[in-house]
């Protein structure tokens, strides 16, 4: 159940803090008293797009912050929490916040963690149903028909089953389309794999190889270059009467005349000796480096040849070797399934035909029990609407087979007829709007025990009603309050008079400015704001609005 709603400068209220009770709380107020806030407000927290002009005058941001409590909760939010990197519920408090800006700046936060209005909005569709003035106009759309009908008969484990039939056909028709080509495409698209892997092949790349043809091909390019430095070392290291092994030879013979005189010259002659060896090291390894250049205009030509090939394998299949040899394999594996087309089709053929008869066993088995529901349905709803005016009024569910769809093989459209002796039409022929809502509470009445949803609000679906209906609907908000966390909007006290709590938004002006309060009503207020709502505060009024308390 929704526990708390702060909002922060959202239009007219500054800084509002609803604490919600379970069961059915009514919320009243005049006219353009900002009822529509705490809804708009709410809709908001629920991952509803936001209008950067809803933010309170002279303030540069506005949030809303809404409290639930998720302990009856059915819905997997604990995995979907842990599936978004999002914190987890602390004694089964769910936190959701939302914030934006005049600059545009948009933030959304469930338990402290930051998150996209996607993941926001799903949950939201797990706690709130959320019911307008016109939101009954849903009912004439058959595809939702179809939805209550399953949602009544708890048919949605065989629904998802059917869906992903469907979803398994669509993909192997996809493959069946990617092989039936005509026959000039298909020899081109032949041709076409058939270079590719054959020149990939042909290469005989390896991973690794590029980085050490290049150090290759560099040297080999300047080899005549590096040769003649490495020459030019090699003779003013040892192969000159004045290279540095002969001077050192030099410094040696002097060193160990020094060492003669005076025996603490020892370390003079180590130091000499090891600066001798380095020197010798240094000899043999330019040696060597010398005699591996090679001045090989035909190896160059060789190494210039293969990074051109693979330079040019680049730019046609992938920025480097890796991406090159896998393009490689996947022209291999498109290229079999190509040449083996007509295996391949017999192949997703026969798959498809097993799968159709899948579909139409699965298909029939859940019209079946659709049929089985139907008759269950439209006495519950009958029932209902009964109580809501409608004295011998009879609803009822045609079904037909339809074109196959991801919900079944199933058409189906609900019928109502509201006055004795007139047939059943569909609801879509249906004018009245205050007809329309009354079978939309009639199914949500019937659907409470059903749904998963633990909130269902309801923002003046009452309008267009009034005299015995009106307490009625009022009954049957508090019912459904009884199953679920009812939120109503209403102008008439008749549906607020039954409700569990009773709110009341009002105006008022401080500091040259309106702003919206709402305030939690007693006894004694609720008899006053009835009262209100029946016309005035006259005696009769009040004895009316007691009365109705009673």
């Amino acid at each position: 159940m929704l526990t708390t709603l702060r909002i922060k400068n959202l239009a007219l209220v500054t800084d509002l803090t609803l604490e919600l009770q379970p069961g059915c709380n009514v919320i009243t107020g005049e006219t353009g008293a900002g009822k529509s806030i705490i809804i708009g407000a709410l809709n908001l927290v629920l991952g509803e797009r936001a209008d950067r002009s809803l933010v309170r005058s002279g303030e540069e941001s506005c949030s809303v912050e809404a409290v639930f409590d998720v302990a009856g909760l059915r819905a997997p939010l604990k995995q979907f929490l842990d599936g978004n990197g999002i914190e987890p519920c602390e004694e089964n408090r769910l936190v959701l916040k939302r914030t934006f800006s005049t600059s545009g700046a948009n933030r959304q936060f469930i338990n402290g963690s930051p998150t996209t209005l996607a993941v926001l909005a799903q949950i939201g569709e797990w706690l709130v149903d959320m019911h307008g003035p016109h939101d009954h106009q849903s009912l004439l759309n058959p595809a939702k028909q179809l939805l209550i009908l399953d949602a009544f008969g708890g048919l949605e484990p065989e629904r998802e089953a059917f869906a992903a039939l469907v979803k398994r056909r669509t993909a192997l028709e996809g493959e069946k389309a990617a092989l039936i080509v005509d026959e000039k495409t298909y020899a081109q698209q032949l041709d076409l794999l058939r270079f590719q892997a054959n020149e990939i092949s042909a290469a005989r790349l390896q991973s690794d190889e590029e980085r050490a043809l290049e150090e290759e091909f560099n040297r080999a390019s300047n080899g005549a270059r590096l040769l003649q430095s490495s020459q030019a070392a090699l003779d003013a290291l040892s192969e000159n009467d004045n290279s540095l092994l002969t001077q050192a030879a030099a410094i040696g013979r002097a060193l160990l005349e020094l060492q003669r005189v005076d025996a603490g010259a020892a370390n003079l002659v180590d130091l000499h000796s090891q600066a001798v060896g380095v020197l010798h090291d240094l000899q043999a390894e330019l040696s060597r480096y010398a005699e591996k250049i090679s001045v090989d205009p035909a190896r160059l030509a060789e190494l210039e040849e293969r990074l051109d090939l693979i330079h040019s394998l680049k730019r046609k299949y992938g920025g480097t070797i890796a991406e090159i040899i896998v393009f490689g394999e996947e022209a291999k594996q498109k290229l079999q399934s190509l040449e083996g087309r007509d295996a391949e089709l017999a192949r997703i053929n026969g798959a498809l035909e097993k799968l159709d008869a899948e579909m139409a066993k699965t298909g029939q088995a859940l019209g079946a029990k659709r049929k089985k529901i139907i008759p269950q349905l439209a006495k519950a709803a009958s029932k209902q609407l009964q109580d809501l005016g409608f004295r011998q009024s009879k609803f009822d569910v045609a079904i037909a087979a339809a074109e196959m769809s991801s919900s079944g093989l199933d058409a189906i459209e609900f019928q109502f007829a509201p006055n004795p002796g007139e047939p059943a039409r569909p609801l879509r022929a249906i004018a009245s709007s205050g007809e329309m809502a009354r079978v939309m509470l009639a199914l949500k009445t019937v659907l409470a025990a059903e749904d998963e949803i633990p909130v269902l609000v309801f923002d003046e679906v009452d309008a267009n009603v009034g005299g015995e209906t009106a307490n009625a609907v009022g009954e049957k908000m508090n019912q459904i309050g009884e199953r679920r966390q009812v939120l109503c909007i209403t102008h008439l006290p008749q549906v607020a008079a039954p409700a569990d709590a009773h709110y009341v938004v009002t105006k008022q002006i401080r500091n040259g400015r309106t702003i919206s309060e709402i305030q939690l009503l007693g006894k004694k207020e609720r008899v006053t704001e009835l009262a209100r709502m029946l016309g005035g505060q006259s005696d009769a009024a009040r004895k009316h609005a007691e009365a109705m308390l009673r």
